[in-house]
């Protein structure tokens, strides 16, 4: 693993304003995040783990503080800097899967390329599904597929650029246990092989596949801790 800073934030606040009311979500948030970290990002609901993952990836904007990018601070990056770190660095998984239906697998995977702007290349959205395993579904229709397949696609449509980071919003909790371990092991070894992960979760054991633990509440940080030595065994169950 690179011992490389690659994002840094410092008393990271967000508020929305909605005509006259103000509503405080972030307070003072101050973290740093290496290249090739599996972090998780924990909290009740309403807590501000969403708005802080939705900061991290560029989905929205801090209200205030700082927030550092290899380096660069992000409140100089336009919209159309924003969008090239989306369509090429980061790769986004989410809880609702977000596939286009009566569309198959690999048009699926294939549209980070068309949003890209680049020729759009099949045999890279080919390895992707051949990465999570769904080498042999990709001519299905995403409405045939099981909760944990659509999962699994939305992974290798994150993957499909070769993002450097994958953020994931609770990408299990649409999911039963077994398709949940599936997809987790899968994220795991995506880290073992060099991407950063970023993880929001309200699950414990979902989280305890990361190396390191931060935690939310009331917009604010309350804890930022190290995973004791567990790793996942093959069944997809943590060795304690």
């Amino acid at each position: 693993m690179v011992n490389k800073e690659l994002i840094q934030i410092n008393d990271l606040k967000r508020e929305f304003a909605n005509e006259e009311v103000i509503t405080k979500v972030l307070f003072g948030i101050s973290l740093d995040i290496k290249k090739g970290e599996f972090l998780a990002i924990m909290g009740p609901s309403g807590s501000g783990k969403s708005t802080l993952m939705h900061i991290l990836g560029f989905l929205d904007r801090l209200s205030s503080g700082d927030y550092l990018y290899k380096g660069e601070d992000t409140k100089e990056f336009d919209d159309d800097k924003l969008a090239e770190i989306r369509n090429k660095e980061v790769g986004f998984v989410f809880q609702s899967f977000f596939l286009l239906n009566k569309t198959t697998v690999l048009e699926n995977v294939k549209l980070p390329l068309v949003y890209s702007g680049v020729k759009v290349d099949s045999k890279k959205a080919e390895r992707a599904l051949k990465a999570v395993g769904l080498g042999h579904r990709m001519l299905h229709f995403s409405n045939q597929l099981s909760g944990g397949e659509k999962q699994r696609v939305a992974i290798a449509r994150a993957l499909v650029n070769d993002p450097e980071i994958i953020y994931a919003d609770e990408p299990t909790g649409n999911l039963d246990s077994a398709s949940g371990n599936q997809v987790m092991r899968i994220l795991s070894d995506l880290n073992k092989k060099g991407k950063t992960i970023i993880l929001v979760t309200h699950e414990q054991d979902t989280a305890d596949h990361a190396e390191r633990i931060i935690k939310l509440r009331d917009g604010k940080l309350i804890s930022d801790e190290k995973v004791s030595k567990q790793r996942v065994a093959s069944d997809g169950y943590l060795n304690k």
